[in-house]
């Protein structure tokens, strides 16, 4: 079976400041855990006010201290931020205090503006550095060697595993080169998906992390008890498209009841190709949704987003995917 797992985006909205964010994050987490989703993720973005994940190791161990099972990590870390050496120590800590529980997710893209980029001290060419910085996170990882003077304390020897992200072929190569599991960003990026699985099979090579290739891909699914229902609250995610490409990063809006009096003919078009790859329905509608995406894409996990206003609603949703799925039946519900 396809496993389940959650991108939680951390939304700070009209109503709910960036400390009701973290709480309602932490919240779902205890429910996808019970719900029988495998890991839930968070992203690190910068200079944006409608999410709150800026601080992505501290989010991490927020959401791990309040769940027991389910695995959390970043979906993910954009590594030309930061120095490979703290990000080591960060995650190192993560595993040790939630063991076999964390993963990395790496980026090779800056995840902000040019402000963010200047005010963090890093160089907008350093995204060509990322092979190399993953290979260098990766030896800080391993067991510390006799008469080693540098050591990342306290991740050497800690078991946690790297994931590449992408939303292109270059990072498809680089995980299959790499022996390492490739999430495709593909709820916001769709247009490269087949590819970059195709190229990412071809190019694997097993490794002491992965001895087969492993696929994840993000989707974007809206879950409600009717077909409108779940097209209503989808248009608040069409709105965040929206204002993003117009060029605004506010914060998340209540769902209005019909999007075509938001969005300009043009901004409708660009913001439908970027959610190519979202599922809008019942029960049932996600599920033959979902089924076909599985089978197109032969991805090993789904990456979900259910990028939704209200916290209770987005509960249900997050729950009725499970359930359609077959991952929810013997769990216990709250």
């Amino acid at each position: 079976m396809t496993k389940l797992s959650l991108l939680e985006l951390v939304r700070v909205t009209q109503e709910k400041d960036a400390g009701q964010a973290l709480h309602d994050a932490r919240d779902l987490a205890a429910h996808a855990e019970d719900w029988g989703y495998q890991r839930i993720w968070v992203a690190e973005h910068h200079n944006m006010a409608g999410i709150a994940s800026a601080a992505t190791s501290v989010v991490v161990g927020h959401i791990a201290g309040g769940t027991s099972k389910i695995r959390v990590g970043a979906g993910g870390i954009m590594l030309p931020n930061h120095a490979p050496y703290i990000i080591a120590e960060h995650f190192g800590t993560l595993e040790r205090l939630y063991p076999g529980r964390i993963d990395l997710g790496l980026g090779r893209a800056p995840g902000t503006d040019m402000p963010a980029m200047q005010a963090m001290r890093r160089k907008s060419n350093d995204p060509e550095h990322f092979p190399q910085d993953v290979l260098e996170l990766q030896a800080y990882f391993s067991p510390e060697e006799p008469g080693q003077r540098l050591v990342a304390v306290p991740a050497a020897g800690a078991n946690v595993p790297l994931w590449i992200l992408g939303s292109s072929n270059f990072g498809a190569q680089l995980a299959g080169e790499l022996g390492l599991p490739y999430a495709f960003a593909s709820h916001f990026a769709p247009d490269m998906l087949m590819t970059a699985l195709r190229q990412y099979k071809a190019r694997f090579k097993p490794s002491k992390q992965l001895k087969r290739p492993y696929t994840m891909a993000g989707i974007n699914v809206i879950a409600a008890e009717t077909d409108a229902e779940a097209k209503r609250l989808a248009t608040t995610q069409q709105m965040s498209f929206a204002n993003l490409i117009r060029g605004q990063r506010g914060l998340s809006q209540p769902p209005i009841d019909d999007i075509e009096t938001y969005w300009s003919p043009l901004e409708k078009a660009k913001a439908k190709q970027m959610l190519a790859r979202s599922v809008i329905g019942s029960p049932q509608t996600v599920r033959n949704g979902l089924q076909a995406f599985i089978e197109e894409t032969g991805v090993d996990e789904l990456m979900i987003v259910s990028d939704i206003y209200d916290h209770q609603a987005r509960l249900l949703s997050v729950q009725l995917i499970a359930e359609a799925m077959g991952v929810h039946a013997d769990a216990p519900k709250r």
